[in-house]
């Protein structure tokens, strides 16, 4: 790349039939050769409208109503579709925040490396596909060689996003957009990628806007900042002086919900810039809540719980061959704990999860729940164990309205009798800070983060002493994160719920968890309290993963308390 980005006054209008909605609002902005510049700001903000505008690719009846979008002297954003599909994936590259909606199912990910390598680069056949695989590797795919030839569900989500960024690095673009590229991913794959970007910026200059809500990602990332509110931009500048001394006040807020891992909060500060704060109603919550029954011991124990996935079939059962996804995995959890899983990616923390739950089958070892291993009364344990997804939108069902989702898991273990079972959604609905008339609506009609509230009310409607939390934070920004986690505090303290919480986010990790256990692999390497865990670890796994961590030491420590 050889000349800037420019963006001028761009405004981006959406008509519908009750009135013109703006997504983005007379905003202005370079990007040049070499530059990596950080787009921030909450869910509906604007930012990955301004990445699909610059695409060609916003959604009808989406347009640009003013403004310019220019690469170097060449305005591109009245080009015609044949012209900007010319551009597009040749100059300009993006990669999506979703791998699976990125991804065709139908395809091996190799085949579609391919395709993409052979459209925009002067390879073909055995040329392109040494380009696939190579691409995989850089990326971080292990065995390169042999996954290039599997299906896009045969990734972890993790890899799947891998995947899409070396489809995005294929055709060597002058421009690169990467609109939450690191969302699903580890820190040591994170590391990894933003590394791939750094390098791309520095030998190739290829600028980049990243779009992320990942405050330290942004600190040791970029070199300026743009931060965005309600389809505006309200303060833009290096990134040193952005986040360091932030000057607007929805900027220092935003600053302030960052979770560190050197400082442990009791809360986490919410957004108060825009009137945008919600009210979580725990202690009408905790006053229906059944007292939690005395436990003496470990309220959950796993003992070297095992699990196998069929890796290649075959008819002739001695020429399976499987893959060991959880390998004798033993901990305990204590009553009114919350504790961590990390590790990276693939290393088997979903799966134990969904192990625990009931959702996969044990292969090796058991389950005890209250002194009663699970597998002697399924039922009785299901009543007391519910699960949030790390998907909210796809853990709900777009056919039903929320009231149902929210009532479904009570209906169907009895636990509440049907005549009460609609005020109970109300009032749950209600403590969520929803609202009791959201029940009468769709998912598809919520942000991330409410769908993300609508699941912890139905994850309550059953009364349940022990929940499971699967990145429940991962897809949110950080004043939405905010929200939730002090959501799970509260429910913790006045409810006296015993968690299991599972995240790559190490800082979220830190802030929430009494004790964390770091998987490898499928295996469990450590074992140790949190504040010790991050100030001396044991394994060098877990030394290596703390040390990635994205550091947060730039951004200002105004409005926090520990």
């Amino acid at each position: 790349m050889t000349s800037p980005l420019t963006i001028t006054d761009l405004t981006v209008e959406f008509p519908t039939r009750r009135k013109l909605f703006t997504a983005v609002d007379d905003a202005t902005l370079t990007v040049e050769p070499g530059e990596i510049h950080g787009l921030v700001g909450e869910s509906g903000a604007g930012k990955s409208t301004i990445g699909a505008a610059i695409m060609g690719l916003l959604d009808k009846p989406g347009r640009i109503a003013a403004g310019t979008i220019k690469l170097g002297e060449r305005e591109i954003s009245g080009l015609d579709p044949a012209a900007m599909r010319a551009l597009r994936g040749k100059q300009l590259s993006m990669i999506f925040q979703d791998p699976l909606t990125s991804l065709n199912p139908l395809f091996t990910v190799g085949e579609q490396l391919v395709e993409t390598i052979e459209a925009h680069l002067k390879l073909s056949g055995g040329a392109a596909r040494k380009r696939a695989i190579e691409l995989l590797d850089r990326v971080g795919i292990p065995n390169p060689d042999t996954r290039v030839d599997q299906y896009p569900h045969q990734f972890s989500g993790g890899m799947r996003q891998r995947v899409v960024i070396a489809l995005a690095l294929c055709s060597e673009p002058d421009i690169i957009i990467a609109d939450e590229p690191t969302t699903a991913l580890d820190v040591s794959i994170q590391a990894q990628i933003l590394d791939l970007i750094r390098e791309l910026a520095r030998e190739r200059q290829v600028g980049v806007i990243l779009i992320t809500h990942d405050m330290g990602v942004i600190a040791e990332t970029t070199d300026r900042v743009t931060v965005m509110y309600d389809g505006r931009i309200v303060e833009s500048g290096p990134t040193a002086q952005v986040l360091g001394h932030p000057q607007h006040e929805y900027t220092r807020s935003l600053i302030a919900a960052v979770p560190r891992p050197g400082l442990k909060l009791d809360r986490f500060p919410q957004i108060s810039y825009g009137g945008r704060e919600t009210t979580f109603k725990i202690e009408d919550l905790a006053r229906d809540w059944p007292a939690q029954p005395r436990t003496e011991g470990p309220l959950l124990e796993v003992r070297g719980i095992t699990k196998r996935f069929l890796d290649k079939g075959s008819l002739i059962p001695s020429r399976r061959t499987y893959f060991t996804a959880v390998d004798e995995v033993s901990f305990d959890i204590r009553a009114g704990e919350v504790f961590g899983l990390v590790g990276e990616s693939g290393s088997g923390k979903s799966t134990i999860a969904r192990m625990i739950a009931g959702l996969y089958p044990l292969d090796g070892g058991e389950v005890i729940f209250d002194g009663t291993p699970i597998s002697e009364d399924p039922e009785a344990f299901r009543r007391q164990v519910q699960m949030i997804f790390q998907d909210p939108y796809s853990s709900l069902n777009p056919r039903h309205r929320v009231d149902r989702i929210v009532a479904e898991p009570a209906l169907h273990l009895g636990v509440i009798p049907k005549e009460n079972v609609k005020a109970r959604v109300a009032e749950l609905l209600d403590r969520v800070g929803l609202g009791a008339e959201a029940g009468l609506k769709y998912p598809h009609e919520f942000s991330g983060g409410q769908r993300q509230r609508i699941s912890i009310a139905r994850a309550l409607a059953t009364q349940p002493r022990f929940l499971i939390c699967d990145e429940p934070t991962s897809a949110l920004d950080v004043s939405i994160q905010a929200q939730i986690l002090n959501i799970l505090k509260d429910l913790q303290e006045h409810l006296g719920l015993t968690m299991l919480f599972i995240s790559h986010d190490l800082p979220v990790v830190r802030q929430m968890c009494d004790r964390v256990g770091v998987l490898k692999g499928g295996q469990l390497v450590e074992v140790q309290e949190t504040g010790r865990l991050f100030e001396a670890p044991d394994h060098p796994y877990t030394k290596e993963l703390i040390r990635l961590m994205p550091k947060t030491d730039l951004l200002s420590t105004e409005g926090l308390t520990g």
